[in-house]
This record gives structure tokens, C-alpha cells and sequence, in this order.
């Protein structure tokens, strides 16, 4: 039985080099590039951008919403002196809709379509903060 035993751990020990080995043999034959894309999974989408006022001027401190239109969730982010924002590790096939608010002023609505096949947006944001 004790032979036995060695034999059959001997020959599963074979036949997982031999698969590897086909696989190898397969991976070198593909585009490198494509196996590594489908072994990260889903490419994860940025949008970044800036608020600025009607004069293109940077608004430090407005607050960017980020809305998933599937699960209704909302993140958000506060600009910096530059009026630079961003977020990131977005789903492909969601749709997202962007906007920021200053004080009581809000931006037009911007969407991000999941038909976008885009995975950085750079998305500048315009905030009418005169009376």
C-alpha cells in the first residue's frame, strides 16, 4: 500500500509540472499585456478635474459629489487651493453623476456613462459665485 501511495503522489506531482508547463506554453504564444489585464480583473475608472468660478479662478474648498446611479451612494470631496479634486477605483459598468457646491452655489450635473469605455476622466466643474 506504502508504494502505492508514492506512486499515485508521484505521478499527480508529474502531471501538475506537465500542466504547467502546457500553460507557460500557452501564456508565451499570447500578448503578454492582455494576459496580465485579465489576471488584475475589471480596469477600475478615475475622474479627476478641477472647480473653478465663471473666471476660471480655483475654488478652494467646494465640495464635489460623486453619485453611483445604481446604488443611489454618494461620495464626496473637498477641493484643494488649486480647486483640484479626485476620485478613484471607480466601477466600468456603473454610471456616476458629478456636481460641486460652493456656499449655496451648485455646478452643472455631469454624467459618466458606463458605454464610456474611458477609464480617466478629467472633468472640470464651473460655479457661478456672483450674487
Amino acid at each position: 500500500m506504502k508504494s502505492m501511495g508514492i506512486s499515485l503522489r508521484s505521478l499527480a506531482a508529474k502531471t501538475l509540472i506537465l500542466s504547467c508547463t502546457g500553460l507557460a506554453t500557452v501564456m508565451a504564444g499570447s500578448n503578454p499585456v492582455a494576459v496580465l489585464a485579465e489576471q488584475k480583473g475589471p480596469a477600475q475608472r478615475v475622474v479627476q478635474g478641477k472647480v473653478v468660478d465663471k473666471s476660471d479662478a480655483p475654488l478652494n474648498g467646494a465640495i464635489v459629489y460623486l453619485k453611483d446611479t445604481h446604488s443611489l451612494a454618494v461620495k464626496s470631496n473637498i477641493t484643494d487651493a488649486t480647486g483640484a479634486y479626485r476620485f478613484g477605483q471607480l466601477a466600468q459598468n456603473i454610471d456616476y453623476e458629478l456636481w460641486a457646491v460652493s456656499g449655496e452655489k451648485k455646478s452643472a450635473t455631469k454624467t459618466i456613462s458606463s458605454f464610456d469605455s474611458k477609464n480617466e476622466f478629467f472633468i472640470n466643474l464651473k460655479i457661478d459665485t456672483s450674487k
